[in-house]
């Protein structure tokens, strides 16, 4: 993983939580392109890291490995997550490690796809 980079001001632990608040809502904007739903409520997001300047990291994972939007997936979700109010930067780290499943899944989007 890159370090991140420590600029800009520090915020307050209040600010923190609305920033990550602002980001789940903006990752659950963010949808898988095979399965049609969003990355967060697919289980793909496995770590959400906010320092007190800005910086986000993220580990994500994706449904397979060969996954054809692989490259290109982890810039898209960097891309979005960057336009967010009160970011400074943002990393994220493409990680198989636990591997995805179905049962990484919320059961509302479980019951969507007809897997409930």
């Amino acid at each position: 993983m890159q370090p991140a980079t420590v600029t800009g001001a520090r915020q307050s632990p209040e600010a923190e939580d609305a920033l990550r608040g602002d980001l789940i809502t903006v990752l659950r904007t963010i949808y898988d392109p095979e399965i049609r739903a969003n990355i967060l409520d697919l289980g793909l997001i496995y770590r959400l890291d906010i320092d007190p300047h800005g910086n986000v990291e993220i580990e994500m994972t994706l449904t397979a490995p060969a996954c054809p939007v692989a490259g290109a997936f982890p810039g898209v979700v960097e891309a979005r997550l960057s336009e967010v109010p009160g970011v400074n930067s943002v990393h994220v780290a493409l990680v198989w490690e636990p591997p995805w499943s179905i049962d990484s899944m919320t059961d509302e989007v479980k019951l969507e796809l007809g897997l409930l």
